[in-house]
Formats: structure tokens, C-alpha cells, sequence
């Protein structure tokens, strides 16, 4: 007997078949998210061998492709045919979510939205493998354009989705650069270039404020009128949404910090968030500078923060600073993509019409040599990520794996 998932997903494939065989072209007037919703559904349930086979314990790159790798890719067919559809949607996407639980609001369309990037990956190996290039360039930019609409609710965690959605289709483009013809190139950036505007670290400050600031107050007052004369029991009531601790974001020993500078009432703790919220247009201001002012002024806003006594401060705050690094990274990659592809479709002339969205001129430019052998080039920015100065390598021809992207760029892919 059918299993209810078996039955949704069987009534998919026909749904698309049936839609396919009648010519007609799919509208462009639907929510997107809609369709999204149900390409999540027709995702491939894989038995755990399987997934590990494919996405977890083998990198493809440069491998010759089983026939099972194959059979397991075209589980995703029905998938892909969904997210295709919906990245030629003429609407806005509207994931229909409702912030009414403030900090605790689920958002279960952001992990699904990665795992199709992921996919992506490697569809485009089997595709180019087949010879099919025109296939991975579908399948790219509808990865490209999903990975724009998951930042449309506008919140800070789908910002960073959309970054790292951004920058695995475009490894995988780098990664597999000379395999596709300079036509395909040009449609895969046109693809690119003609997705939903980007999501930005500025712009999700306003759906942050309400997601946190306005509704940690309101619940506070309601706390506050709920329990009038026994401020003890609202605090431990704050402590249970406000006390969770981040040791990966520096945040440890989070309530007895911000307990201790509320001075142990819940008006202190209100107290501490209105002087966290009179921040949010000033630090909106700092996420818009370009990079050479940004990095001018960062030091000093990090310090200032680092200083506050308010918990709610230097937690929250330098995270954001973080974050438009980050922004500006995947910024320069995006433009190493178009430098490179015009490179290809015009020269040197084509490289140099292409800025450094961080430096003051075009990408440095060198051929790049691993172990002897001409690979392909590699373009350098004058963004400082890190510790590494941000570089991307563009494979042209088939060899032993390396890195394309990091602080080990062009250093030998280590075993999995």
C-alpha cells in the first residue's frame, strides 16, 4: 500500500507530465514560493547509503560518474522540473511566513532551499559528463534565482542562506569552468543577471527589529501584566527566551550577563533593549559603506561594542559586522563570475571592463599552474575576508583536484 508521500509524489510526476504534454508554458503569474513548496515535496527521499553515496562522502570532481550516480541524480528530475518553473516566475516570492512567534518563527524552507544548491552541484557534473552542458546551465540558474527568493521574508539567517546558496553554484561554476562552451557562459550569466535582487545584511535589520526587539518587548509586557507585583517570576519567565546561550557566536553565560546589567528587574531588561534598538539605524548606515570605508571605521564600531555593558549589544551587533564581510565576499565572487565569463567571451578587454567591487580597478589576473601543468587563471581581489586575501580559481582543463576558493586556493583538495 501507498504511503500518503508516495501517492503526493506520484500525483507530481503526473501533474508534470500531463502539463508538459500539453504544450502549454507553465504561468509565470504564480507565487513562486508555491511552486518551491512543491519541488521540496518531490525531493528524492534516498536511502541513507544512498545520500551518503552521492552528497556526503565523495567529492565528484574530476571523477569518472557511475551508473549509479547517474540513476540517483535523475531521482531529482522531478524536483529540478519544479525549480526551473519557478524561477521563471514573473511575481514576487512570498513564503507565507508568519512572524507572530517572533524569535522562535520556523523557517523550514531555508534548509531545503541549500539542499537544492547542493544537487545542483552534482546534476551539473552528471549533465556535463552526458554532454547535456545546456542542462547544468538550467539547472544552475535555477538554483541561482531559488537561492535569491529564500531572502525575500528578509530576515538575517535567509541573507546568509542566499549568500552560501550563491557561492556553491558559483564554485561549481568555476570548478567546472572550461567545460562550458563561451554561449553557455554568456546564458548562464544573463540566467544570473536577470534573478530577484539580491538580499542584503542592511535590509534585513527592519524584519530583525520586529522579529526580536518588538516582539521581546511585547512579550515582556504581557509578562509584566500577568504577573504585576511578582517581577521575580517574569524574570525567570524572560530567561527562558532570552537566556539561550551561543557559545559559537561568543555568546556564554548569556541571562546571568543580561540579569546582571538589568540590575535583576524585567524594567532594566526592557531598559537594555531600548538602547539596543536606538542602534539599529546607525549600524544600517555602517552595513552600506563600501568596503575601503567599511574597513577604516570597522575597528573602532567593534570596539565600542566589545565595550558596552549591555549583553544585548555586543552580542548582537558585531555579528551583523561579521555578516557584511561575508556580504562583500560573495559580492567579489559574483563579480569574479562575470570577469571571468567576459574574459572568455572577449579577451583581456572583456577582464578589464569587470571592477573589483572592493579594490579600485579591474581583478588581478594571473594563469594558474598546479604541478606543472597549465589548469586554468586565477582572479585576486583586494578584499581581506580574513586572515586571506580572497581569490578564485577558474578551471579550464581536467586534472588532479584542487581548491578553487579560501585560504588553501590552489593547494591540493585534501581525501574526504
Amino acid at each position: 500500500m501507498k504511503t500518503l508521500k508516495s501517492i503526493c509524489l506520484s500525483l507530481l510526476v503526473v501533474a508534470g507530465t500531463l502539463a508538459g504534454a500539453s504544450g502549454q508554458p507553465s504561468p509565470t503569474n504564480v507565487n513562486p514560493a508555491l511552486t518551491y513548496y512543491q519541488a521540496f515535496l518531490a525531493a528524492p527521499d534516498l536511502e541513507p547509503a544512498d545520500r551518503e553515496f552521492l552528497l556526503e562522502t565523495n567529492y565528484w570532481q574530476g571523477q569518472k560518474l557511475s551508473k549509479r550516480f547517474g540513476d540517483l541524480v535523475a531521482r531529482y528530475d522531478g524536483q529540478f522540473g519544479l525549480v526551473r518553473q519557478a524561477a521563471r516566475a514573473a511575481v514576487r516570492c512570498d513564503w507565507g511566513i508568519d512572524p507572530s512567534a517572533g524569535p522562535a518563527t520556523l523557517l523550514p524552507h531555508l534548509g531545503r532551499g541549500k539542499a537544492v544548491a547542493i544537487a545542483a552541484r552534482v546534476r551539473t557534473l552528471w549533465d556535463l559528463q552526458q554532454g547535456r552542458p545546456a542542462d547544468a546551465c538550467d539547472d544552475l540558474v535555477a538554483s541561482f534565482v531559488l537561492g535569491r527568493n529564500l531572502s525575500r521574508d528578509g530576515t538575517f539567517i535567509s541573507a546568509l542562506v542566499q549568500f552560501a546558496v550563491e557561492a556553491i553554484d558559483c564554485y561549481t561554476l568555476a570548478e567546472n569552468f572550461g567545460r562550458f562552451s563561451p554561449e553557455t557562459l554568456q546564458r548562464l550569466w544573463e540566467g544570473f543577471e536577470a534573478a530577484p535582487a539580491r538580499g542584503t545584511i542592511a535590509a534585513v535589520l527592519p524584519a530583525e527589529r520586529s522579529f526580536f526587539y518588538d516582539w521581546t518587548v511585547r512579550k515582556i509586557q504581557e509578562l509584566q501584566q500577568q504577573n504585576a507585583g511578582d517581577d521575580a517570576k517574569v524574570m525567570k519567565e524572560i530567561s527562558g527566551f532570552l537566556g539561550l546561550t551561543l557559545p559559537d557566536l561568543g555568546q556564554t553565560n548569556r541571562w546571568e550577563r543580561i540579569a546582571q546589567a538589568a540590575g535583576g528587574t524585567s524594567d532594566g531588561v526592557l531598559r537594555l533593549l531600548q538602547e539596543h534598538a536606538r542602534l539599529y539605524d546607525r549600524v544600517a548606515v555602517f552595513l552600506t559603506l563600501p568596503y575601503s570605508e567599511y574597513e577604516t571605521r570597522i575597528k573602532a564600531l567593534q570596539q565600542e561594542f566589545e565595550a558596552s555593558p549591555n549583553p544585548f549589544i555586543n552580542d548582537d551587533f558585531p555579528v551583523f559586522l561579521q555578516a557584511r564581510v561575508r556580504e562583500f565576499r560573495i559580492q567579489v565572487v559574483l563579480a569574479m563570475v562575470r570577469a571571468a565569463v567576459e574574459y572568455k567571451l572577449h579577451g583581456e578587454p572583456g577582464l578589464q571592463s569587470v571592477t573589483d567591487p572592493c579594490g579600485q580597478g579591474p581583478f588581478g589576473f594571473r594563469r594558474f599552474v598546479f604541478k606543472g601543468v597549465d589548469r586554468g587563471f586565477e582572479l585576486k581581489s583586494a578584499l581581506y575576508p580574513g586572515s586571506f586575501q580572497q581569490v578564485l580559481i577558474f578551471v579550464e582543463k581536467e586534472g588532479p583536484t584542487f581548491l578553487v576558493d579560501g585560504p588553501r586556493a590552489g593547494q591540493a583538495r585534501p581525501k574526504l
